[in-house]
Formats: C-alpha cells, sequence, structure tokens
C-alpha cells in the first residue's frame, strides 16, 4: 500500500514540475533555470511544512510528502541544468544556482516547519 501512495503522489508531482517548467520558459527566457527553482522552493516549502505537522511514515506523508514532493523537486534537472550553466561557460551562473538554490530551499522549508508550528499553536 505505502508504494501505491508513493506512487500516486509522484503521479501528480512529476507532470506538475514539467509544467511549471514550461510555463516558465514560454513566458521568460531567464539565464538561471528558474523553472525549476520554482519546484524545488514549491516543494521544500510543502515537505517542511510536513514534516511538523505529520508522523514519520503516516499515509499523508508518503502520498504528499515523498510522493508528489518527492517528483516535485527535482536533483537530477538541477544538477544537470547547473552542468549546462558551467560548459556553456557561465561558471559564475552555476555558481549562483548552486548556493542560491540551496540557501533559498533550505530556507522555505525551515520557513514552511516555522509556519506549521505556529499553525498547531
Amino acid at each position: 500500500m505505502n508504494v501505491l501512495l508513493v506512487a500516486l503522489g509522484a503521479s501528480v508531482g512529476a507532470p506538475l514540475r514539467w509544467l511549471i517548467d514550461i510555463q516558465v520558459q514560454q513566458r521568460w527566457s531567464p539565464v538561471l533555470p528558474v523553472g525549476t527553482l520554482i519546484a524545488n522552493v514549491v516543494g521544500s516549502l510543502v515537505l517542511g511544512f510536513l514534516a511538523y505537522q505529520l508522523e514519520p511514515n503516516s499515509p499523508a506523508l508518503l502520498l504528499i510528502g515523498v510522493g508528489f514532493c518527492g517528483s516535485l523537486t527535482t536533483f537530477s534537472s538541477f544538477a544537470w541544468e547547473t552542468l549546462q550553466l558551467a560548459e556553456q561557460g557561465g561558471n559564475r551562473y552555476a555558481f549562483i544556482n548552486i548556493a542560491g538554490s540551496v540557501a533559498l530551499c533550505m530556507g522555505v522549508a525551515a520557513a514552511g516547519w516555522g509556519i506549521a508550528s505556529l499553525v498547531a499553536g
């Protein structure tokens, strides 16, 4: 049953990540991979919130946290896009992408945790 919950969540998160990226690319032509950053930030915020609220291995955490957030956020796309920046001569942009993404995602995960603690009272 647990694997089905994760798969169900992932079946929503992965296409949403792709749609976010496509929408960003169609509207802007950013130097940095902003679509992946947006997906990673949203997923980190939601996961930070859920991690405070839910018990480890609870069905909701498996569905939303592991499945949805796990497939919405993407380390592989982040790594590949950062490599592309570096290979295209954008070492500075690659570094900005790494430092900014890690700091921002950690910050919003902590913010999600904090928001959840305030909501829980």
